[in-house]
């Protein structure tokens, strides 16, 4: 695995959307990376979706309230072979992209490939692979649980490996 720089001191939230079940994870870049908080925001999958949104933004403002991060890295949306699924994705990723909006915190999109590419050197690497690879770069005890965690510390740490590329444009 290639070694790159990481920018010190920022604070990246990773979000990984979805409309059940939303990862975030807060990493600090420091020397090695550190997680900082992580968790999921899980909605009532009986409740109506203009319900559910709702609880996502609220569950997402106090996830920001409580971090105030520095950037946020956001899973980009892609139609794969479930059109419900992408919709409700979809309209997670605009909460999301909502609520960082009204904290003033600039958003970077990536494609799955991309992460995966960051954090185990394959774009095709699977879950299992993310979770070792994030648990490992930021030295946890344990593997980040459930996958929705893992692919949002993921996230943070491909944003921290590219802002200083963003930096230089």
């Amino acid at each position: 695995m290639t070694t790159t720089t990481v920018i010190e001191h920022m604070f990246v939230l990773g979000i990984d959307p979805g409309l059940s079940v939303t990862g975030y994870g807060l990493v600090e870049g420091t020397q090695p990376p550190t997680a900082l908080n992580a968790g999921v925001i899980r909605t009532d999958k009986d409740a109506p979706t203009s319900e559910r949104l709702e609880e996502l933004h609220r569950g997402l403002s106090d996830v920001f309230a409580e971090s105030t991060p520095d950037a946020v890295a956001l899973e980009t949306v892609f139609t794969n072979r479930n059109l419900q699924t992408a919709i409700s994705v979809g309209r997670a990723s605009g909460v999301a992209l909502l609520v960082s909006a009204q904290f003033g915190v600039p958003v970077f999109e990536y494609v799955p490939t991309s992460v995966k590419a960051a954090v185990t050197g394959d774009g095709s690497a699977g879950k299992p692979q993310v979770q070792t690879m994030v648990s490992r770069l930021l030295r946890l005890a344990e593997l980040p649980k459930p996958p929705d965690v893992a692919d949002a510390l993921a996230l943070a740490l491909c944003h921290l490996r590219a802002a200083p590329l963003e930096a230089r444009r």
